[in-house]
């Protein structure tokens, strides 16, 4: 596996700029919603499958206002509709932008996490004569587990060699 997946730097104004960005972005869509794990769950779904549903209804009930119900809302409706078609493909944009960012954390982290185990694996070789003690001792904990009669510290899972 290649431990160097990411070569890359952020630094901290392209850091702010980016969260700035972001916040414009939050400002250019104030009508934006937070919904809790049971709310989504609750909420009906549109998929592809209803999208020709909800645009065929839309139609309906635009050419058939008299059949709906007095309070039926027709107009907040169509801007749903409106809605959905219109943020279709920001949705889309961000969700690959996410996406990629989400990878490139992943990587990054599986990047340092493995020459950390490196380091560790060499510390522990060349402080046995007790000089890095300190230090092997706090990254050791990264190891240890609790068991129900006293701590025991499990060993290290070892690298493939690098070339």
């Amino acid at each position: 596996m290649n431990t160097d997946l990411v070569q890359g730097e952020l630094k901290p104004e392209q850091e702010q700029s980016i969260l700035k960005a972001i916040e414009d972005i939050k400002a250019q869509l104030p009508f934006l919603v937070v919904l809790n794990a049971a709310d989504r769950r609750a909420l009906p779904k549109m998929g592809d499958k209803s999208r020709a549903f909800v645009d065929h209804a839309l139609v309906l009930a635009k050419q058939n206002e008299g059949i709906l119900p007095r309070n039926f809302d027709l107009n907040g409706f169509s801007r749903d509709v409106s809605l959905v078609r219109d943020m279709e493909s920001v949705v889309s944009a961000i969700r690959q932008l996410a996406s990629s960012i989400e990878d490139t954390f992943l990587a990054a982290g599986s990047d340092a996490y493995t020459q950390a185990l490196v380091v560790y694996q060499t510390a522990k070789l060349a402080g046995k004569d007790g000089s890095l003690s300190q230090h092997l001792d706090s990254l050791s904990k990264r190891f240890a587990r609790k068991s129900s009669s006293s701590e025991q510290v499990l060993p290290v899972p070892a690298l493939a060699a690098t070339p």
